[in-house]
């Protein structure tokens, strides 16, 4: 006979953190956000930490390299999504280490004698309004000049004007040796009031670029996360099939964490995925597993090697598992469960793996509750589909700007190695739908950020670790949940009377 647990499982939104007492100190502005993403043993750091707990979905819909860059310049990473070709998931590691690394490559170049409608074409397609000029066009050619916005005006010359007429010659540049620190690069760039500072090497080639804005970025996004180059750190979602070809790219790419993407983690498949990664690379290549509700799932997932534990099941806006399979279950009661069979295995063994609530998030509050319970980061996909940031299209819908928003389990995404078997998708786990659009990322997390601090606060934490020592959480009534929101008045921007 079927096994059933005695107590119903729970969401997110039937929970509320009562407050707590809140010493003078702790305000906003000394909340500390970080948050293990790796494996570590007692009394020693994760060889990598988020700077926010925040962390995109791997989807189509949401994580391409552009999230990738914006995400980790506000501290979180994205998991770029895996249901693309090995080749095509690579270039977008690549292009998102390449973005920020301090030593920027020149992905655009020119020879002396094209033109000035080759440089705007440049700029079109590329947005790089800075290019190097080489004897041959290429990235290794002789380095000869240099060409930025500033050296021409559009409505005063000819499109046909040779570049050689209008760049900055080699003589007049100033140029750093290959081997200068990044810190002497930007000290060069500010005694000379540069805008960009070209690196070349014994023969005159140039190897890289640093650029004065890079540096005006880190004081913008105080919280940039960065691997030890100084390059944005950035996730790649694996699958349990190709891993044997596909983890190797991504780790020659240069991704600095890996998520196997599956709809259901307890299995076979994901040890072998796991066994393969541990017997070729060891420790060295970072690999979290998925995704699992309760303790024997998150159990199996850590004493297979994995370096953090996806929990949830059907708990996410576009997901319809449990509507197809009836499979899953309530979203805070796997959070709470497998976080107590997180801390318990640390006991245990001295290893503590973290956890990410991946899914069933709807409101900027229900992040903190997810903490609260135990997570140590979530995963986020609706809410960063919204955004400018990530790769769907925007379009208007009954007069309201959306963005278009499918999982992975659709048609749409035909992302079969999800799924356990292979073969074609037989049906769907997903839908295919609209999003309301929210403007830049940069601006949404901003408030979201503020919330969660504030929240922490109310419970007299200052740390996430904190907060999971000292929260209290209750369970709410349907009237209670009524009653939180606006009710028995007027709202201005609607017409009618708002009585719940």
């Amino acid at each position: 006979m079927a096994f059933v647990f005695e107590q119903s499982s729970h969401t997110f939104s039937e929970y509320l953190l009562v407050p707590g007492y809140s010493s003078a100190d702790c305000v906003p502005a000394n909340v500390r956000l970080q948050a293990p993403v790796t494996k570590h043993k007692a009394g020693e750091e994760p060889a990598l930490k988020l700077n926010v707990p925040l962390v995109s979905a791997v989807m189509q819909s949401v994580s391409n390299d552009t999230m990738a860059i914006a995400l980790a310049k506000e501290g979180g990473i994205s998991f770029l999504y895996g249901s693309q070709s090995v080749e095509n998931q690579a270039a977008m590691v690549s292009r998102v280490k390449r973005h920020k690394a301090g030593f920027v490559p020149s992905e655009s170049n020119v020879r002396p004698d094209q033109t000035l409608a080759e440089i705007l074409a440049i700029k079109d397609k590329k947005g790089h309004s800075t290019v190097a000029v080489t004897e041959d066009g290429t990235s290794k050619g002789l380095f000869v000049g240099l060409v930025t916005g500033r050296d021409y005006r559009v409505t005063r010359m000819a499109l046909e004007t040779p570049v050689s007429s209008f760049m900055v010659p080699f003589e007049k540049l100033v140029c750093a040796a290959e081997g200068v620190t990044l810190s002497e690069a930007n000290d060069i760039l500010w005694e000379h009031k540069l805008n960009a500072l070209p690196v070349l090497d014994g023969n005159r080639r140039l190897t890289s670029f640093v650029f004065r804005k890079d540096y005006d970025s880190h004081k913008e996004y105080p919280l940039q996360l960065h691997d030890e180059f100084k390059r944005y750190v950035v996730g790649a979602g694996i699958n349990t099939h190709d891993y044997a070809l596909r983890v190797p790219a991504l780790v020659e790419a240069g991704a600095d964490v890996l998520c196997i993407d599956s709809s259901e983690g307890f299995t076979e498949w994901q040890k072998k995925t796991l066994d393969f990664i541990r017997g070729t690379y060891g420790d060295a290549v970072k690999v979290g597993a998925g995704n699992v509700v309760d303790p024997d799932g998150f159990r199996f997932l850590a004493e297979c090697g994995a370096d953090f534990v996806k929990v949830g099941i059907g708990p996410a806006t576009i997901c319809i598992t449990r509507e197809a399979k009836g499979i899953g279950r309530g979203q805070a009661t796997s959070v709470i469960e497998v976080a107590k069979a997180r801390n318990e295995y640390f006991k245990e063994t001295g290893v503590y793996v973290p956890i990410c609530a991946d899914g069933g998030i709807s409101q900027d509050y229900q992040i903190t509750l997810a903490l609260a319970m135990g997570a140590d980061f979530c995963m986020l996909g609706r809410y960063f589909a919204r955004c400018d940031e990530s790769p769907t299209n925007r379009v208007m819908i009954n007069g309201s700007y959306m963005k278009e928003y499918w999982g992975e389990g659709t048609e749409r995404a035909k992302n079969w190695q999800r799924y356990e078997g292979g073969g074609n998708l037989a049906f769907e786990e997903g839908v295919d739908a609209y999003v309301p659009y929210a403007g830049s990322l940069h601006d949404n997390l901003a408030i979201t950020l503020s919330k969660i601090r504030s929240t922490m606060c109310n419970c007299g934490a200052l740390t996430i670790r904190e907060l999971q020592d000292k929260a209290r959480l209750t369970r709410v009534s349907p009237s209670s949940i009524i009653e939180g929101g606006a009710h028995d008045v007027y709202l201005k921007e609607q017409t009618g009377f708002l009585s719940r």
